[in-house]
């Protein structure tokens, strides 16, 4: 059987569980010799949403936006420095727009054969379940899944 992963895709929002995510496809890359991509995607989709429902005006939601810009630009430089540390090649991709929308177009454009997501937050509603981007990308992702969930465990064994 040959190398069951050689295009993996890990997608970072932001939160601890992502950047734990990362460390675990970090980890997997350099055990499959796989290409790794980190992709971080600003969300303009629900940052006009906000601007519909009047909770921003335009100028906030550019502000935001720049911000986010900002943040993105922040987590995707520590992932490629957490990789240089374990000495594997990662490709750093942002994008804007809807999140589950561009990252499926992104996996399908690599045709990586892996996503990484970080630990799916518990849904307390159906608002909340139709509202969340890493749920969609669980449910609509063209390639297999895998959902890192331990974090402790990982970031111990990442730091050994």
């Amino acid at each position: 059987m040959g190398v069951p992963f050689k295009d993996i895709l890990v997608y970072l929002d932001g939160s601890e569980s992502s950047m734990t995510a990362v460390m675990y496809a970090i980890k997997l890359a350099k055990e499959n010799d796989a290409k790794l991509t980190a992709v971080f995607v600003v969300n303009t989709k629900a940052l006009s949403e906000l601007v519909k429902a009047g909770i921003f005006v335009a100028i906030e939601r550019d502000e935001y936006q720049r911000d986010l810009q900002s943040d993105a630009d922040r987590y995707l430089r520590h992932a490629a420095k957490l990789a240089l540390q374990k000495h594997v090649e990662i490709e750093t991709v942002k994008l804007e727009g809807t999140v589950h929308v561009v990252v499926r177009q992104l996996l399908k454009e690599k045709q990586a054969d892996l996503l990484i997501l970080g630990g799916i937050t518990d849904i307390r509603s159906r608002r909340e379940e139709l509202a969340s981007e890493t749920d969609r990308l669980l449910r609509t992702s063209p390639c297999p899944v895998l959902v890192v969930r331990d974090d402790d465990d990982i970031w111990l064994e990442f730091e050994a």
